[in-house]
């Protein structure tokens, strides 16, 4: 039976200078050799979500969701440390959404984004969390010599995760590794947490160790044979097999068996190719559709006195095309569910008119909309140039409508 192992800990191009791992080679590399699972951990983001959804589910590898996330120092002179965290289901998945989305909202810092510890506490639902090897808080509390710090940080993270904390092990020839290493295995059994390796990859194959430094030294603007500069990597960071992760730690096959254990917890698919619009809020005793409905025909009468003469011979005639053209646009419109999406964009329209910010008349098939020029998103009849609608919404081709919007650079933001 062959030795098995999960990475759990995988820098892609998505954390630029960290890592150089494409994603589809990478799910390549994953089946070729005979992996389960696989987490990309890019730092501070989530961008790689869907390609490695994609790509994994088509190959039979199961994607795991996962980020590492810097976590800001309680003493603001010393560096924040990283802390990975593994999505176990979707409620997690959105937790995780939510952690990253107000580190870059409220904790920005020197171009990082960074998240404090009671934040992760109060979105620890549904996650794993790994502690960061020798660079997390409670690595570097044991290499400074600082047992008890490292005992109160680790046990204060487990009461955090319960029972989804795990100590991170390495072997990568990096600096203090394995002193690290020996501290954090004593420390996880006086304290019962579990331990778990990973090699945090970097790069496919040891060959591409000097471009992944080129390209580290880019992003530091240092050069490569400096010898001054810092070597945060190894050669050994490479997608390594089963085989040889399971040799590296064949004095602590726990570590590689938990690798397993967190793989088959972590169970989140996303959903892809929905669309999900926001909660237009309307008044009591309306649905959208019968909100949307009212607004276009109270704009339509309103454009309709300026662009018809009620004491014409033919105005009835020509008021029933624009009518007739009005109700066929507003059942498309709903049938397809997306009278909240007109809504939405008359509203941040409408806010911008009233607010002083220019904003563009509407361009390209959006205006082959009556619904549209009713509601002030365009300033175009579309009747009196034989624009059509169906460019714009058909529901032969459903995709969601696309309004081309110029808001002047004064007051855009």
């Amino acid at each position: 039976m062959p030795q098995a192992f999960v990475h759990l800990r995988v820098h892609t191009e998505y954390s630029l200078s960290e890592g150089m791992v494409r994603v589809k080679p990478l799910v390549e590399a994953v089946r070729a050799r005979q992996m389960p699972a696989v987490a990309i951990t890019d730092i501070a983001n989530i961008f790689a979500l869907v390609k490695l959804q994609n790509a994994a589910t088509a190959a039979g590898v199961k994607p795991i969701v996962a980020c590492d996330v810097l976590v800001a120092p309680a003493d603001p002179g010393e560096p924040p440390t990283p802390l990975v965290l593994l999505a176990r289901n979707l409620d997690g998945y959105k937790n995780l959404s939510l952690l990253l989305s107000r580190a870059y909202v409220e904790g920005r810092d020197h171009g990082r984004a960074l998240v404090t510890r009671e934040w992760v506490a109060e979105y620890a639902g549904g996650l794993i969390a790994l502690s960061g090897a020798r660079q997390g808080d409670v690595g570097r509390a044991l290499l400074a010599g600082n047992v008890e710090l490292a005992r109160r940080l680790a046990t204060g993270w487990m009461e955090i995760f319960h029972d989804a904390y795990y100590l991170e092990l390495q072997r990568t020839g990096r600096p203090f590794e394995e002193d690290y290493l020996h501290a954090a295995v004593e420390l996880a059994h006086q304290i019962d947490c579990p331990v778990v390796a990973t090699n945090e990859v970097c790069f496919l194959t040891p060959e591409e160790f000097e471009a992944h430094e080129v390209r580290v030294c880019i992003h530091d603007s240092r050069a490569l044979d400096d010898p001054r500069r810092e070597r945060r990597h190894s050669e050994q960071q490479y997608l390594k097999s089963a085989e040889e992760m399971c040799a590296l730690f064949e004095d602590i096959p726990e570590a590689i068996e938990n690798t397993l254990e967190i793989a088959r917890r972590c169970n989140v698919e996303v959903n892809l190719g929905s669309y999900f619009l926001p909660e237009y809020p309307i008044p009591e005793g309306y649905t959208r559709e019968a909100y949307l409905e009212k607004l276009a025909r109270e704009g339509l009468d309103k454009r309709l006195l300026k662009i018809l003469d009620p004491a014409a011979p033919d105005y009835a005639e020509e008021r029933k095309r624009y009518d007739e053209r009005l109700a066929f646009e507003l059942k498309v419109i709903n049938d397809m569910g997306f009278p909240g999406y007109f809504l939405i964009v008359m509203e941040f329209i409408d806010w911008a008119k009233d607010n002083g910010v220019p904003v563009g008349p509407g361009r390209g098939s959006g205006a082959g909309s009556l619904v549209a020029y009713a509601l002030r998103i365009t300033n175009i009849d579309p009747l009196e140039y034989d624009l059509l609608f169906e460019r714009f919404l058909n529901p032969e081709r459903v995709s969601l409508p696309d309004f081309d919007i110029d808001f002047c650079m004064d007051g855009r933001d």
